[in-house]
């Protein structure tokens, strides 16, 4: 085998031998020898084949040497393996190498193997820097996360909302978990810390829960016991019809101070509560219905008395209209009370309408006959008439005379007598 039988993947700057020598040669009873230098060393035995089928036979076992050291070159090359990994490899192709049983330029093999393992000394120690950076890159991150967790523990229990805290804490264990998975491995004490930190975090806020819910199944326990008490008080008024209705309120304000029993038996309490209510409202509308029956007649005759009241206004002696005001007053009473309440104030308002217009016709009628009244009116229209004749004869007497003057005066004078005049019904 010559030189020209390497390795394809020889690297540029590794140079081919300057001679074309042999390096592997048979002797008569078989046995292989290579050429390292200028040394033979026997490789192995073909003692039943001939000299050419004895060095294929080793020149095979080179090749596949010198494939593994060309894959590791083009791995290097391409990047993505570990460097690491790839010493770790070159070093077991090394031991193979070692008096390796194949005929071939195991020197140049060696030579590619020294030059790929230092590249990858200086790759490995890049690598170990880039991983110290990402530990402590997944040491800060599951810190941050551990810090989470301790903050949702350090929390009032009293203030929590029990389904977001558990909801915030499965997703920081779901990180926790993604970040162990994927993430690079951290050092055994810190990761097992960092674990201890989360783990008793978790703990605290479990615990916290427990005894949220434990206190809180107290607390309804105690309203859902409250509450029966209350409905059964509730259905015990049902005989009493609409006089239980004032009952019923008392135990509907205990009912509102009563707490919280849980959803489902404070909705199933709560329907026994409202039917023990709703059957005493029920009388009382049964009631309330029958008397607006009854009323209709009675609604019918109060209109029809509005309707004869309406002849109040047309009658023009007061003690007339209030002779035939208070004949209707008295059969409005007669027919009592009608329902609903409303329609009772709508009638009644028409009535007190009537009502208060005779009160002011007859407040009107006294005022003007009132003797006093009366007397100091005549009075006054008696000054007022005796003004208003002195003034005109002023006025006849300025006119006679041209004074502008004094007619002005007495024209303003003479007209403010007479509109006082006309005030008092002079």
């Amino acid at each position: 085998m010559t030189a020209a039988a390497d390795s394809p993947e020889t690297p540029e700057n590794i140079e081919a031998p300057a001679i074309a020598e042999p390096w592997g040669r048979v002797d008569d009873d078989g046995t292989v020898s290579v050429r390292e230098g200028a040394e033979w060393r026997v490789v192995g035995q073909y003692p039943d084949g001939s000299p050419e089928e004895a060095l294929a036979y080793f020149e095979r076992k080179y090749a596949d040497l010198a494939g593994e050291v060309g894959l590791l070159e083009v791995r290097h090359r391409r990047g993505g393996a570990s460097a690491s990994d790839l010493r770790s490899t070159a070093a077991s192709v090394r031991t193979k190498l070692k008096d390796a049983a194949a005929v071939g330029d195991l020197a140049s093999l060696s030579r590619r193997l020294d030059a790929l393992t230092e590249h990858l000394s200086a790759a490995s120690a890049t690598e170990a820097a880039a991983a110290r950076a990402e530990v402590d890159d997944a040491v800060r991150l599951r810190t941050a996360l551990v810090e989470k967790a301790e903050a949702l523990a350090a929390r009032d229990p009293r203030s929590i909302q029990w389904k977001q805290m558990s909801a915030e804490m499965s997703e920081l264990f779901d990180q926790w978990q993604a970040h162990q998975q994927n993430g690079p491995r951290l050092p055994k004490a810190a990761a097992q810390a960092l674990w201890k930190r989360f783990r008793d975090a978790r703990s605290t806020i479990d615990r916290h829960r427990r005894e949220f819910y434990a206190e809180l199944d107290e607390t309804h326990k105690s309203a859902r016991d409250a509450k029966t008490r209350l409905v059964e008080k509730a259905e015990a008024l049902a005989p009493k019809g609409e006089d239980g209705i004032g009952a019923y309120r008392e135990l509907l304000d205990q009912w509102k101070e009563s707490g919280r029993a849980g959803n489902k038996a404070d909705d199933a309490l709560w329907a026994r509560f409202k039917a023990a209510g709703d059957a005493l409202y029920a009388a009382r509308s049964d009631r309330e219905s029958a008397e607006v029956e009854e009323s209709r007649e009675k609604i019918d005759a109060k209109r029809a008395l509005l309707e004869e009241a309406k002849a109040i206004a047309d009658e023009k002696r007061t003690t007339a209209a209030r002779t035939l005001l208070t004949g209707i007053q008295r059969r409005w009473d007669e027919i009592g009370r009608v329902f609903p309440r409303d329609k009772e104030r709508s009638l009644d308002d028409e009535l007190r309408k009537v009502e208060q217009a005779l009160r002011t016709r007859e407040d009107t009628d006294w005022k003007r006959n009132n003797p006093e009244t009366k007397a100091r009116t005549n009075d006054m229209t008696r000054q007022l008439v005796e003004a208003i004749e002195k003034l005109e004869a002023e006025l006849e007497a300025a006119t006679k005379t041209g004074d502008k003057k004094a007619i002005v005066e007495a024209s303003e004078a003479l007209e403010a007598r007479k509109a006082w005049l006309r005030a008092v019904g002079g």
